[in-house]
């Protein structure tokens, strides 16, 4: 039987940071290859099909205004995940990740990580936000998954340092 794989789109609608497209989908491929293994629940994503997401690099502004518009809080966020989990023909559309890269910078100089060491921890958390995990209301499995998740993939808190373009 084929395994299933993840199809990751991404969009960027900031001009302050260079993403580095193709890093990235490595990354969410080996993440989503360690939730299969990590999880052993029957939801709507497991099976047979190819998922899909789409990932969308915006800035504080952009942020600000999504955040406000859909959580009513106005100001800024690092990542706002919206899940759908439509079949469409032999695709799970999981959903979309909206993710600050204003507040990716910020929050790594402030933890002294690297831009994409935080981004990495960004597009974790926003992937499990569209497979239903909610650290707002769980009992901190969400919380423990990353954990483990992190560390089967051996991730690295340092990273090389990014500078705006």
């Amino acid at each position: 039987m084929k395994r299933p794989n993840i199809l990751v789109n991404l969009k960027t609608y900031q001009r302050r940071w260079q993403i580095d497209r193709r890093s990235i989908q490595s990354y969410l491929r080996k993440v989503w290859r360690t939730i299969e293994s990590s999880t052993h629940l029957e939801t709507p994503w497991s099976g047979p099909e190819d998922k899909e997401t789409t990932v969308v690099f915006l800035n504080d502004a952009q942020m600000q205004n999504y955040n406000q518009r859909y959580r009513s809080n106005d100001y800024p966020t690092d990542v706002l995940s919206f899940p759908v989990n439509e079949k469409v023909e032999d695709t799970i559309y999981l959903g979309d990740i909206l993710i600050s890269t204003d507040r990716v910078a910020a929050q790594a100089s402030r933890a002294g990580l690297s831009f994409d060491a935080e981004l990495r921890t960004l597009l974790l958390h926003g992937l499990l936000h569209l497979l239903g995990y909610d650290h707002e209301t769980d009992t901190g499995q969400m919380a423990r998954l990353e954990r483990r998740i992190k560390s089967r993939l051996n991730f690295r808190q340092s990273g090389r340092k990014q500078t705006p373009r």
